[in-house]
């Protein structure tokens, strides 16, 4: 396999593999990384109906493979492995994956983020069955059913005001007895009428049968557990960037994420970071895609002159 390429982009998500086809079809020598599954995120997804060109909606594992059909097609290469560490120092640069070495003259970083997770019983099993990290994407599955988001933050609180365009009950469980969102949103929130507040709670089992049921709940100041009947739960605790590699390589904000200006560039040359890990994004597919075509397009064009 060729080691040294005009272009290596890490990660095979949305803004991965659109800055793939924009790379690839400007004839640059390019190869994508991903560790995992080609799609990202967006792969947990069982229905996708706010993506541009599927008005009748499509899975996120099939988007994620099309988008990989479509980018190899026009000549990228794409491999399995997971990056271990980087030299931005070098020219070119340089990039340590579990496959071996590999050198490029420009690097786009895709690696995406991931919501935290509760890391309780259910919580793996029911992803993508009633556990979701994203009301954007999947409120509209839970019309007229009571859910449950948990979280304090403006994660969480955003998340449960989306929900109530569809959802018959939202109920917020908090471990505290205050939000952290900011005061406007906790104004929403507590006058919006279908949202209800549990406080000091935790939740210490997902349950169900094909799909979430309930969930097994524990009062951390009383020690009270309950049951709550919902058929989904989101869960909107914190985000994790996919940026550990880059401590200590790049300039990253105090949570992780990588800074940029808006042609992706980031402080070093020839370096690009495109979706979710950006500071600024909104963490959606379409904007990661936005992201990736922009890095491609300022790669080139730092590659050409």
């Amino acid at each position: 396999m060729n080691k040294d390429y005009e272009v290596v982009i890490i990660g095979g998500g949305p803004a991965g593999l659109s800055a793939g086809i924009y790379a690839a079809r400007a004839r640059l020598n390019t190869l994508l990384v991903e560790q995992a599954l080609f799609g990202g995120q967006i792969s947990n997804a069982e229905q996708v109906e706010n993506y541009p060109g599927f008005p009748d909606g499509i899975t996120g594992y099939e988007l994620g493979q099309r988008m990989e059909k479509q980018a190899t097609k026009f000549g990228l290469t794409a491999l399995m492995a997971e990056v271990t560490g980087v030299d931005f120092n070098k020219e070119p640069k340089l990039i340590k994956t579990t496959e071996g070495d590999f050198t490029a003259r420009a690097v786009i970083l895709a690696m995406g983020s991931e919501r935290s997770k509760l890391g309780v019983p259910g919580e793996a099993e029911f992803t993508g069955k009633g556990v979701s990290y994203c009301a954007t994407c999947d409120a509209a599955f839970f019309a007229d059913q009571n859910v449950a988001v948990l979280g304090g933050g403006n994660s969480a609180i955003n998340e449960a005001l989306q929900l109530t365009k569809f959802a018959t009950k939202v109920i917020v469980i908090h471990r505290r007895h205050e939000l952290r969102a900011t005061r406007i949103l906790q104004e929403k929130a507590l006058a919006e009428p279908k949202i209800e507040f549990q406080w000091d709670t935790v939740v210490e089992e997902i349950q169900g049968d094909s799909v979430v049921k309930r969930l097994k709940l524990n009062n951390v100041v009383t020690g009270e557990k309950s049951t709550l009947e919902v058929a989904g739960v989101f869960v909107a605790i914190g985000q994790q960037p996919g940026t550990g590699f880059l401590v200590s390589v790049l300039p990253l904000d105090e949570y992780g994420y990588v800074v940029t200006n808006d042609k992706m560039e980031t402080v070093v040359p020839g370096v690009f970071a495109a979706g979710d890990i950006r500071r600024t994004s909104i963490r959606q597919s379409i904007t990661a895609a936005g992201d990736g075509a922009t890095a491609a397009v300022y790669a080139e064009r730092y590659l050409r002159h």
